[in-house]
């Protein structure tokens, strides 16, 4: 039976939100509801930071901590959740906290919009154990942007924060709030109904525990929107304005977020966040540790899906071209069964994926490199964070002595679906790993892309951008300073010029 209520920790303390509009997303909520203004409304769809919160999830028997966009996320997937604001960060005298505190004596904030954002996300920083290496806190702060003040200060009052060492008011609390959250959890499907009080239209949420449940669940409901971090989906209402009348949230589905390895393969359940998979990826493939850590935010990263970011089938999502060279196996499921396809016959055409009713994206099964395979990846866009790839575009050869045996290329941003080179790949199979056979390569591409013009790239730009990858990735392996080898485990290591891994 459909309840009206769930149960989160606001600021540390149980709170129930009672009989609200399933679509409504926790930045709605917090400042006209909650009445916590501090966090801000700027670009609602998840790029400025200035909404930014910090959520606390129980894993494994420890509290988790991490930064998220409160304007694209759902009310109700913060059920069982512990949820902080800059509030919560006043100490109990009213002081300012550490991190507040560091920003105001280094001049780290001008006009203070976009502030709160900063103190949040650096809170998470610290709490999950970031560094204060350059390289850790440009990629904490690469999804809070400032206007006025520079992030010269910023950074050193991240700098400042961690030096100090000092616990606060809320590290005490710690313990209380794993208890409280363990006491929250239930094994049962959570279900919300809400009725709008001016149309009487319902609107209905559900959140299974297991995935026999949701495979029943989509069975009976195929008409339903799927939502796992909804940083995509949260901008269909954000932005769109469209009416989901039927969501079901796999984010409790402890199934769908589990990553296991052999010695063969890597499988990441469809429910695995970028943040959750970017260790063991970058370990064994650096190219798309890297086109991942640059297709968003620390906080987009925290929510986004592998899974997601396949199943809605985006010509300009970055994971898939990637995986696709790599020769990513999918593993979809329903009420018939599991199904196992190779990645690139998923997607049919724009907004079109091979998919069946009440059939979901399950899991995603990646080969681990061999030793004679070569592998490299390429995000293309006008900035290096925090944007959209006008091409990005990977290769992966196997070379046996000096010959290519095997290829696979692929691209997003140039056509309607992710897009395999398949002539490109026959021009180098057979043939010599050298230049003019690269060349080759790149005159044949044409036959597979005709790049559309937009307002991220003209179509010339894109097709020269698309060979040019071939001939970067060519010279690359030929070049010392930047060679790729495999370690022996099967892991790629970037080696500098001096023999050392980078």
């Amino acid at each position: 039976m459909a309840q009206k209520n769930i149960t989160l920790l606001l600021g540390g303390r149980p709170h129930e939100v009672i009989n609200f509009d399933p679509t409504r997303t926790l930045l709605d909520y917090l400042r006209y509801d909650a009445a916590r203004t501090g966090t801000k409304e700027g670009c609602g769809e998840g790029d400025c930071g200035a909404c930014t919160v910090v959520i606390g999830t129980l894993k494994e028997g420890k509290l988790h901590f991490e930064a998220v966009n409160s304007c694209i996320i759902f009310l109700p997937t913060l059920d069982g959740k512990l949820l902080l604001t800059v509030e919560d960060l006043v100490q109990p005298d009213g002081s300012l906290h550490i991190i507040q505190r560091a920003i105001a004596d280094l001049q780290a904030s001008q006009c203070g919009f976009c502030t709160p954002g900063f103190v949040m996300s650096i809170f998470a920083h610290i709490r999950s154990g970031g560094g204060a290496d350059l390289a850790s806190i440009n990629d904490a702060l690469a999804g809070n942007l400032c206007r006025c003040t520079g992030y010269g200060p910023i950074i050193e009052a991240v700098r400042h924060s961690i030096s100090a060492q000092v616990e606060d008011h809320l590290t005490a609390l710690e313990e209380t709030w794993i208890k409280q959250l363990a006491a929250m959890s239930s094994p049962d499907t959570l279900s919300l109904s809400w009725a709008c009080p001016d149309t009487g239209n319902e609107r209905h949420y559900s959140a299974p525990k297991t995935t026999a449940a949701l495979t029943a669940l989509y069975a009976a409901h195929p008409e339903a929107t799927l939502l796992a971090g909804g940083t995509d989906v949260g901008l269909w209402v954000t932005k769109q304005l469209r009416s989901l009348d039927r969501l079901i949230y796999l984010g409790h589905i402890t199934e769908l977020a589990r990553i296991t390895k052999s010695k063969t393969h890597i499988e990441i359940g469809a429910g695995v966040t970028f943040a959750d998979a970017l260790p063991i990826l970058s370990t064994h493939f650096p190219d798309l540790g890297e086109v991942i850590r640059r297709l968003g935010s620390a906080q987009i990263r925290n929510r986004a899906t592998i899974g997601g970011n396949i199943a809605n089938g985006s010509p300009i999502g970055d994971s898939m071209p990637v995986l696709i060279a790599l020769n990513t196996e999918l593993t979809l499921q329903s009420a018939s069964g599991l199904r196992h396809i190779p990645l690139e016959d998923y997607f049919i055409s724009y907004g079109k994926q091979d998919r069946a009713a009440g059939e979901f994206v399950a899991a995603i099964r990646i080969p681990i490199l061999k030793a004679d395979q070569y592998f490299r990846a390429y995000k293309i866009s006008k900035r290096f964070d925090q944007d959209i790839s006008s091409v990005c575009g990977a290769i992966s050869v196997t070379l046996n002595d000096g010959i290519i045996s095997s290829a696979r290329i692929a691209y997003g941003g140039v056509a309607a679906t992710p897009l395999r080179a398949i002539a490109t790949e026959n021009t180098l199979i057979g043939a010599k790993w050298n230049e003019t056979t690269i060349q080759s390569a790149m005159s044949a591409l044409e036959n597979d892309i005709s790049p559309i013009s937009d307002m991220r790239a003209t179509a010339d730009y894109r097709l020269k951008v698309a060979r040019n990858i071939l001939l970067k990735a060519y010279i690359e392996y030929d070049t010392p300073l930047s060679q790729t080898r495999l370690t022996g485990d099967g892991a790629q290591t970037r080696l500098m010029g001096n023999g050392a891994a980078e």
